[in-house]
């Protein structure tokens, strides 16, 4: 069957753009030809430096013929209606059929040839393609990433024709740059055009690139006893760099090595795109790099490489200057700088967030097992390194120069390991911390990070999350689930609030107003009586529960009060900051990181509508609720499970048909005398397994509570089968309504069965 081979040819697309553009390419053209009723065996896109290709198999030389039955006005309707139809539908009035008293009309359609099509679909897709950034080339309107030189278009051997802004499609394309013959070449199916580019040095495939650099790259390492360091990020994108890839191997000069290897491998990665490489018996990394060209060279790249060492070594002698700055000037200047750093404007600067951050790591240690006061220390230097010259060229680096510079101070080495991992885990495939003290200063960073863009009302909207919050809630999650540390997230939530405590300083004090106490907590010397104590316990309330204030004062004083006040109330000082409400950041946050945790746990294979089922009960436990579905997975892959769910259903839909008909029946059911013996046995069934179901979930044993729910399964099974729960006795209705009532209510104690699919 015929192919359609498409070729955009421009200007060098950016690297990090190429693989978006290849899925969009892949779905605008695969939506395009579906909408067109076009079936089609394959369809395949490729992205490089200077190309845009698709390739469709299988295509069909025109559309089928179609009949569509459209509905008209009803018999009767103003003639005016029916004119509209008539003309919409392009057919006479002795056309239409009468049908149930309305009118329809049989419209057949001779199918479009495919190649009409085709051109139409390529003009669409050009002109709305969503590139993350464009640009017009100055001779027409039309935008693209980089101005668009040619338009390659052939279905079944042949020109598709069209011109979409003075570009005319054609059967031509060329190859490499500089390394081809510099001449176009004709083609007439995908075969010979990817030939043609491989033998004017063009590979077309991302992939085939990449394993290219691999192997030879492999190749000048194991000549020299060295092993590549595995960038997959960086392969990524130096295939996107070069249409043909070309790997040398360079030399720099050994005392770089002086350098944190990260360094040295971050100034390669980021300024230069060069791989590191390393020794194969040490593993410690070797004053060679890999630089990937675009060309082959006569001399077999020595000129290249000598290029690109010169290039490093000024790089890397930056480098170096900033680590021996950085080691001369510790860390209190830092710190004292970060009071200049802001870190968001509705929330302040970055020394007011290590402030927040000392609190949350201190509170925390307890629960991972980690010394409060080493946590407060690790918060107290972790962000120092932001204002150090290393991190000002690397941002990357963040934290991992915070450790170099806290044993280069002597601090304590646990704290220098938790300054280094506090970003942990950075992605999915990043490991999380493994010690408690680095455990506590990371849930902090992404506590804070989470609650506090929160509470300021800048959450996350559709694919939009400018601030990271869905990594910081992930990682926090991994965090937890891998440390079994219980960290309720409301509680946890109200634990930051507290935090706001912090911002009290000279001029400013926190406020918050609640229906029973509104005042603020300043900065002067605090009192000692137990009045001061029981006004601090009030405040402390209203500020975890309702909206907090940051506000400037006349006065420098620990505590002010207003008990004259019966509702919440603004407050009447300049504001610095807002923050929302506790309580409803509570409730947003808790949920936010639910649907989380149901992402991580449905990556791992759970099903999502079991997370559901489980947070319906109110728990805001991450452990407990991952073990709660973990166990409620495994339940209902049982036959018991099964059958137990359908019987719960079967309960719900009965009580929901009488709930309608008027109020249920109240108060605990009663084995009645001469009651079916299978509603008795469902009776002494329920009392035995309410008794197990407590027990268990009292020891947070969910494996037990499904197991004593399954012992439910034969007596609710024999009383649908052989009870009348309609019974037209009064009496024994409003009993068995009560049985059902009982069996939804202990079920309900393991899990929200009504959101369970099946």
């Amino acid at each position: 069957m015929p192919q359609l081979l498409l070729e955009l040819l421009s200007e060098e697309i950016p690297a990090r753009m190429q693989a978006g553009a290849q899925r969009d390419l892949e779905r605008m053209a695969r939506d395009r030809l579906t909408a067109a009723e076009l079936p089609f065996e394959r369809l395949r896109a490729f992205a490089g430096p200077r190309r845009l290709t698709l390739v469709v198999d299988g295509l069909p030389a025109a559309q089928g013929d179609r009949t569509e039955e459209r509905k008209g006005p009803r018999v009767g309707a103003p003639d005016a209606a029916l004119a509209g139809f008539l003309r919409g539908a392009g057919v006479a009035r002795d056309q239409l059929i009468e049908r149930n008293g309305v009118y329809f009309a049989n419209i057949s359609r001779t199918g479009r040839p495919t190649a009409e099509i085709i051109a139409e679909m390529v003009e669409g897709i050009v002109r709305g393609f969503p590139w993350p950034k464009s640009m017009t080339s100055g001779v027409s309107s039309l935008r693209w990433v980089r101005p668009l030189r040619r338009i390659l278009c052939v279905f079944d051997g042949k020109i598709t024709p069209f011109e979409i802004e003075g570009i005319a499609s054609g059967d031509f394309t060329e190859g490499h740059r500089f390394m081809g013959d510099a001449r176009l070449f004709r083609v007439r199916d995908f075969e010979d055009y990817r030939a043609g580019l491989a033998s004017r040095f063009v590979l077309l495939d991302a992939d085939e690139r990449k394993a290219r650099i691999l192997a030879a790259a492999g190749d000048l390492c194991r000549a020299h006893d060295l092993d590549l360091v595995e960038d997959e990020g960086l392969l990524d994108e130096v295939g996107g760099l070069a249409e043909w890839p070309v790997p040398i191997l360079g030399e720099m000069d050994p005392a770089f090595l002086e350098l944190p290897p990260e360094v040295i491998r971050t100034s390669m990665r980021v300024n230069q795109r060069y791989f590191a490489v390393q020794h194969r018996t040490t593993g410690k990394l070797a004053p060679r790099f890999i630089v990937v060209a675009n060309i082959e060279t006569k001399d077999g790249g020595a000129l290249v490489a000598a290029g690109n060492a010169r290039v490093l070594s000024a790089r890397l002698s930056d480098a170096q200057f900033f680590w021996n700055e950085d080691r001369r000037a510790g860390f209190e200047p830092w710190l004292a700088k970060l009071a200049g750093v802001t870190f968001h404007a509705r929330m302040g600067t970055m020394a007011e967030r290590v402030a927040r951050l000392e609190v949350l790591a201190e509170a925390l240690a307890p629960r991972v097992g980690a010394d409060p006061r080493r946590a407060r220390e690790a918060a107290h230097y972790a962000k120092a390194d932001l204002a150090s010259g290393m991190v000002g060229e690397f941002p990357e680096l963040q934290g991992v120069m915070g450790a170099y510079y806290a044993r280069e101070a002597d601090l304590p080495r646990p704290v220098a390991e938790a300054i280094g991992e506090q970003y942990r885990p950075a992605g999915p495939s990043d490991e999380v911390p493994d010690t408690p003290l680095a455990m506590a200063l990371a849930l902090a960073d992404k506590l804070d990070t989470l609650v506090g863009f929160f509470a300021v009302g800048e959450k996350p909207t559709g694919s939009r999350d400018p601030y990271g919050l869905r990594r910081a809630a992930l990682g926090l999650i991994r965090i937890v689930l891998k440390s079994d540390v219980r960290l309720p997230v409301r509680e946890t939530v109200r634990g930051w609030y507290l935090s706001l405590r912090t911002y009290a300083a000279p001029g400013r004090a926190v406020y918050a107003s609640s229906g029973r106490t509104t005042g603020w907590l300043g900065a002067g010397a605090g009192g000692s009586s137990e009045e001061f104590e029981v006004y601090l316990e009030e405040l402390q309330a209203a500020l975890t529960t309702e909206a907090a204030y940051v506000i400037a004062v006349d006065e420098d004083r620990p505590i002010e009060f207003d008990r004259t006040v019966v509702a919440t109330r603004a407050p009447a000082q300049p504001v610095i900051y807002r923050f929302r409400s506790a309580r409803e950041v509570a409730e947003e946050v808790t949920g936010f990181l639910v649907e989380r945790l149901k992402v991580l746990l449905r990556d791992q294979g759970a099903r999502h509508d079991l997370v559901d089922a489980v947070f319906a009960l109110g728990d805001d436990d991450l452990v407990r609720i991952s073990r709660r579905v973990e166990a409620l997975g495994r339940f209902l892959a049982t036959d018991d499970g099964v059958n137990l769910l359908a019987a719960y259903k079967r309960a719900s839909n009965i009580l929901a048909a009488e709930a309608r008909k008027g109020p249920l029946p109240e108060g605990a059911s009663a084995a009645l005398v001469g009651a079916p013996p299978e509603e008795s046995a469902l009776t002494g069934a329920l009392v035995h397994t309410y008794v197990g179901v407590d027990r268990a979930l009292e020891a947070e044993d969910f494996a037990a509570a499904m197991r004593a729910l399954a012992a439910l399964r034969a007596p609710v099974d024999a009383f649908f089968e052989k009870v009348l729960v309609n019974s037209e006795v009064a009496a024994e209705r409003e009993n068995r309504l009560k049985l059902l009532a009982e069996v939804r209510a202990l079920m309900g104690q393991v899990a929200d069965f009504s959101q369970v699919s099946g």
